[in-house]
């Protein structure tokens, strides 16, 4: 099987199959797909070792069940994501799909992964087609809609009395939906839109722009390397006196690579390490003994998709022949999230809090994203109603 990991790699990466009050044929199967090669690689990184934690604190089992993993990298290149998918369902047999990270994935993996028999289940992924129109009973995400997070960013800067914006993201879906998510809640003067290829890595003539326009406040969706570079560039070219605004771009994904030139810089999430409760707690410590990292949204939401996936398996006693069973279960969400309130809207789309957070030097010489303020309290995307399940 080449082009498959077994989760047997470290303390994190290891597959358990401890006896149980189930037949040996009854074990639960899960797929990780996640991009764990090339640039956006630390992304995959942190959402697959954020779902393997959650199996590790339960002793290796979901739902009770003996439990194996297959980790797959999709490369983040849809071709290979789709025959990959098709290979987890139909030779490996797979309950569930856990993934993708990237929004293009996601459009290429759900018909093979869904109409294959698994239930699909995003960790970070969440685009507005599948929120709305094309939502699919087998398809549950457990981070946001795509647009959310852009959306704290929106009313940030509307609520701060901004009037002229400059708005940058990569040309693929995510960024198309970051795009419209500000522009929700931003009603003031867009004075550029600048959409640049997914990968790129020089923003010399975005910036030069932005220096040209002297907008009131810049923002950003620029994931993984994308980000770092344009971090640095940003700070290099003397634009800090803009206020940047992003999601996605500062991020402790990024931060380890950014450092001082990302400190005070602002995000929107659901989520932040410094989130006070004891369930998070105990998360992000058990991460960073365990990774040597601060944990990130990915991580966090990855963690989450294992305890949901968990809870509905208890929820149907470990029969998971009975799909409709565990659909309903799995709407529940009968789990103890680590962000705090989660619950599912009808079209499996989550309903939760989001922050504006700032990234920070904390003691320890580590980078981390702190909660600023909320912006949306039990917010429900704007597809919902599209969605006719």
């Amino acid at each position: 099987m080449k082009s498959i990991t077994k989760a047997a790699i470290g303390a994190l990466m290891t597959t358990v199959l401890a006896t149980s009050a189930y037949a040996a044929d009854d074990k639960l199967k899960v797929g990780l797909m996640f991009t764990l090669s090339g640039p956006a690689a630390v992304l995959g990184e942190h959402g697959r070792d954020g779902f393997l934690q959650a199996v590790d604190k339960l002793g290796g089992k979901l739902g009770g069940m003996d439990t194996e993993i297959i980790v797959i990298d999709d490369e983040r290149k849809p071709d290979v994501a789709v025959n990959k998918a098709k290979e987890l369902v139909e030779r490996d047999e797979v309950d569930f799909v856990v993934g993708p990270i990237f929004s293009n994935i996601l459009q290429a993996i759900m018909k093979p992964a869904t109409e294959g028999g698994a239930i699909l289940i995003s960790p970070n992924a969440g685009t507005s087609n599948f929120a709305g129109s094309e939502c699919n009973k087998n398809f549950f995400v457990t981070s946001y809609q795509n647009d959310q997070v852009h959306e704290v960013l929106g009313k940030y800067a509307q609520d701060k009395g901004y009037k002229r914006m400059f708005l940058m993201a990569p040309n693929y879906q995510a960024g198309k939906d970051a795009i419209a998510g500000v522009k929700h809640s931003f009603k003031g003067e867009v004075v550029n839109e600048a959409f640049t290829p997914l990968g790129n890595m020089d923003f010399s003539a975005e910036l030069a722009q932005i220096a040209a326009e002297q907008p009131d406040a810049v923002y950003a969706f620029m994931p993984g390397g994308m980000g770092v570079n344009l971090v640095k560039q940003y700070r290099q070219a003397g634009l800090e006196g803009i206020p940047f605004l992003s999601a996605f771009t500062v991020d402790e994904s990024t931060l380890p690579a950014q450092k001082d030139a990302a400190v005070g810089f602002f995000g929107g999430s659901n989520w932040a390490p410094n989130t006070d409760n004891p369930q998070n707690k105990e998360f992000v410590a058990g991460f960073e003994a365990k990774t040597g990292r601060v944990p990130a949204t990915y991580a966090m939401q990855s963690y989450d998709a294992a305890m949901l996936i968990d809870s509905a398996v208890k929820a149907v006693g470990g029969d998971l022949s009975d799909k409709d069973a565990l659909i309903a279960a799995l709407e529940k969400a009968d789990f103890q999230s680590l962000r705090g309130d989660f619950s599912f809207g009808p079209n499996h789309y989550p309903i939760q809090d989001f922050y504006l957070v700032q990234v920070a030097k904390r003691d320890d010489g580590q980078y981390q994203t702190e909660i600023v303020e909320k912006i949306f309290d039990d917010y429900q995307d704007n597809y919902v109603d599209q969605c006719k399940m």
